[in-house]
């Protein structure tokens, strides 16, 4: 090999991105600019590391597929680092196959860890948490083996399982200890304290409760039947009744839930659900349909029975109805979360991952930038949106998850 580039490649490894340029800085060969690329990648310049990766794969030969795999799986972290979620995952996955195939596992796992975040930074819990499970991850560096293992944990608290997110903690500090990577330390320390922060507020007599995730996760084992303003849907044990698409009939299951034992008077639900301030008979009609079917589809859990004042909710199991509310306000709340982690994110990214449309997002992002609570950078296609990482609480049930129906 080139002592060059082996020095380089020496330097990257322990961190020493400069010392690693001073080799590659002035060269314009493959290996080089390869280096280069994720050189400029560790300085958070990732539109310029994607371009020199984008060069090297080109300029590597037919017969060098190995290190065009390479390149291919740098560019696919810096892709996902960018919030750059559009690309195909099959040329991620081939460039695996190929590395595997080489017998270079580490760089063959690197990709497999791509894909399985890629998969939850879009909602895709389940899908994510099976090609974890696939993975062997015994003998494998300690820096591989410490974001494996952080993975594995996001996964384990997207799903509201606390106790094998802390078992997938303990193991990522551990790595990350032996890894001596500062930011990997400092990975795993933000998500050991999210798991001690309130995720959610419940709603009881006189006010609201703050809970953990450990004590959310308490709350749907009960037999309780929980109005959840967090994910939108009604739950009772393993049972879920998703309403995020029908914002009209979780306005209403919400404010009968929070009238609960009582009823709720018919004018106080037309304004919830329909957002007007004088109601008509129009309107009065309007809620009769909204209520007949927010009654069937919440029939395996709830009946919802007329009053001479308007509607009463009465779950079929349990004794208790409960509204869990998010931490943090507003209808923007997913997009929120999303921007909490720090990282700039397109419209187009965050509409793949809230499963809405770019046009929607767009609306809610000028809102939010009007309202000072997002700020964006570049323009047009180069346009990428931010927030202040969320203080005091954690956005984890805000963030998107493809939950089971009913």
């Amino acid at each position: 090999m080139d002592p060059l580039i082996a020095a380089a490649a020496r330097a990257l490894s322990a961190g020493d991105v400069f010392g690693a340029l001073k080799h590659v800085a002035l060269r314009e060969d493959p290996p080089a600019l390869a280096l280069r690329g994720i050189a400029m990648a560790q300085l958070g310049e990732h539109p310029r590391s994607r371009a020199l990766l984008r060069r090297a794969a080109r300029g590597f030969g037919a017969h060098e597929e190995l290190a065009r795999a390479r390149c291919v799986v740098a560019e696919a972290e810096v892709a996902l680092a960018m919030r750059d979620l559009g690309g195909s995952p099959r040329t991620l996955a081939g460039a695996a196959a190929v590395l595997a195939a080489h017998a270079d596992h580490a760089n063959a796992m690197q990709a497999r860890l791509i894909a399985a975040r890629r998969l939850l930074l879009i909602g895709r819990i389940d899908a994510a948490g099976g090609a974890l499970e696939r993975l062997d991850l015994r003998g494998l560096p300690p820096a591989l083996s410490a974001v494996a293992q952080l993975a594995r944990a996001e996964v384990a608290m997207r799903s509201l399982h606390t106790a094998p997110a802390r078992q997938a903690l303990a193991r990522a500090q551990d790595a990350a200890t032996l890894a001596g990577v500062p930011a990997l330390r400092a990975e795993v320390r933000e998500a050991r304290a999210a798991l001690d922060r309130p995720a959610a507020r419940r709603v009881c007599e006189g006010g609201e409760q703050l809970l953990r995730l450990d004590e959310v996760e308490a709350l749907l084992a009960t037999d309780a039947l929980v109005v959840d303003a967090c994910r939108h849907g009604l739950r009772q044990g393993a049972a879920w009744t998703p309403l995020a698409r029908r914002p009209v009939l979780f306005a209403l299951a919400r404010a009968l839930a929070e009238a609960w034992p009582g009823d709720a008077d018919r004018y106080t639900l037309i304004a919830r659900a329909f957002r007007i301030r004088r109601a008509n008979e129009t309107h009065r009609a309007r809620l009769r349909v909204e209520v007949g079917r927010l009654r069937a589809l919440a029939a395996p859990l709830a009946r919802i029975a007329a009053t001479a004042q308007g509607f009463a909710l009465t779950p079929r199991r349990g004794r208790e109805v409960v509204v869990l509310l998010p931490p943090i306000g507003g209808e923007q709340g997913s997009l929120l979360a999303l921007l909490a982690d720090g990282a700039p994110w397109s419209t187009s990214a965050l509409a793949l991952a809230l499963g809405a449309s770019q046009r929607t997002v767009q609306r809610s992002l000028v809102e939010l930038e009007l309202d000072g609570r997002v700020r964006s950078i570049g323009r047009a296609r180069a346009q990428r949106w931010l927030a202040p990482p969320a203080a005091g609480f954690t956005t984890t049930l805000l963030l998107p998850a493809a939950l089971p129906a009913a």
